[in-house]
């Protein structure tokens, strides 16, 4: 039960994302990198903190791929190069997910915090809830910042989602 309720949360995900980024390409340059007061500053500085703390829990996750050091890291300076880079981690996170089997699911998974030098152990399958939740948090925060720039925001709604592919 929870391998499926985690592969429909990485393909919408993807699916998020795809419509974010498209939104995010409609704007204007300076649009796009203004410090609009939000956590991460700007769109952009918000969809690469999104890529970093997915690059960050799939290292958890996995034990590959970069992890940054830094939660408001700039990983790509333009937004095709972390547009692209985006995708690629889309197609991780939803290989990742049907790699999983309910015994994976239910066991743990240790890391260190990023914040603070500790050691944490936590269950895969609330990590995995938490890990999806984050992204959806963040892709909001890009959405309100599409929003008060005027641009025409897309529906990001999982329902919507689930509509779209007949779920």
């Amino acid at each position: 039960m929870f391998k499926s309720h985690f592969e429909m949360f990485a393909a919408y995900n993807a699916w998020a994302n795809t419509r974010l980024y498209a939104a995010a390409a409609r704007v204007s340059e300076a649009q796009y990198r203004e410090d609009r007061g939000a956590f991460f500053k700007s769109l952009h500085g918000t969809l690469n903190h999104i890529l970093v703390g997915d690059r960050v829990w799939m290292r958890r996750f996995t034990g590959e791929g970069e992890a940054p050091k830094r939660l408001d890291a700039i990983l790509f300076e333009d937004l095709s190069s972390l547009r692209t880079a985006r995708e690629a981690e889309d197609r991780r996170i939803l290989a990742y997910v049907r790699g999983l089997d309910e015994a994976r699911l239910a066991g743990t998974i240790r890391y260190r915090l990023i914040t603070r030098p500790e050691d944490v152990e936590q269950p895969v399958a609330p990590a995995l809830a938490h890990f999806f939740n984050h992204q959806t948090r963040h892709r909001g925060q890009a959405h309100g910042l599409l929003t008060n720039l005027g641009a025409k925001a897309p529906e990001l709604d999982l329902l919507f989602y689930q509509r779209e592919i007949g779920r």
